[in-house]
């Protein structure tokens, strides 16, 4: 059986869619670009942006990184191209669909905001994609952090009477619920260790900050900027488990994209 989505969740907590709150925090909207390669350059020239860079080749005359807390430092610009190959790869490939920015900073204004506008509903059913990372050679690495903040955000929608939920959406709920220390879990994940192995334990600081932002990014006109509308979308196919009849909340952990390929939670291991 196949449903429809009515929005797209994508919850990439290390770090595009936390730098994405911190930025849009500021007034800045913010483009997501699938490349960090020479062509985010060109394609921030078309928006009239800067371009955020990696974040070891951020300097002083180009501060602007994928680092929330080399962000949140930087002059703020009106409007930031921002480059991952995760969260923001996921936006940009949503197309026309309602698209909003998810990670632990926000997670109960997140979903605050989806339950008044109805989603998590049989006519407006929701999709949370826990964007995953990459291993050297390119496969999928399923990245902790992201299930942790996708189960945070549905754990919001459940609380406020959203649901029925996919068996992975539950699943992530309860992956959050049942961690009592999700600022040391992910700072002890292999995400987590990795970036302060490379000298940006800041960044999972300002990533854990839990329910610290009451700002909701939703993209809009190929950008993300704070959500006060109902937002426009275009509905695209999810899957289910067959027999289970429709879901109104489902979750991914991990992504694949191929086209509009996304990982499913089941194929996430330790």
């Amino acid at each position: 059986m196949a449903q429809d989505a009515a929005c797209l969740v994508v919850v990439d907590v290390l770090s595009s869619t936390t730098s994405v709150t911190v930025a849009v925090e500021a007034g800045t909207r913010v483009f997501p670009y699938a490349w960090r390669d020479e062509t985010a350059s060109v394609f921030a020239r078309s928006k009239a942006a800067v371009p955020a860079v990696g974040r070891r080749a951020a300097t002083s005359t180009s501060p602007w990184s994928l680092s929330p807390a080399a962000l949140r430092e930087a002059p703020f610009p009106p409007r930031l191209v921002l480059p991952s190959p995760n969260g923001s790869a996921i936006a940009a490939a949503a197309g026309d669909s309602s698209v909003v920015a998810g990670c632990l900073r926000n997670a109960t204004a997140v979903g605050q905001w989806l339950t008044r506008r109805g989603y998590g509903t049989d006519d407006r059913p929701l999709a949370v994609v826990a964007a995953g990372e990459r291993w050297p050679d390119g496969s999928l690495r399923p990245a902790l952090e992201d299930l942790l903040g996708a189960g945070a955000i549905i754990a919001e929608l459940e609380s406020t009477g959203a649901g029925p939920l996919s068996p992975e959406a539950a699943a992530a709920r309860a992956c959050f619920t049942h961690t009592p220390d999700v600022a040391g879990a992910v700072a002890a994940c292999s995400s987590g260790i990795e970036l302060a192995m490379s000298g940006f334990a800041d960044d999972v600081v300002v990533a854990t900050e839990l329910n610290a932002s009451a700002i909701v990014p939703v993209l809009t006109d190929g950008a993300f900027s704070h959500g006060t509308g109902t937002g426009h979308s275009r509905t695209c196919e999810v899957s289910a488990a067959p027999g289970t009849g429709r879901r109104n909340v489902c979750a991914w952990a991990g992504k694949e994209l191929d086209g509009t390929r996304i990982g499913l939670v089941a194929s996430w291991s330790p």
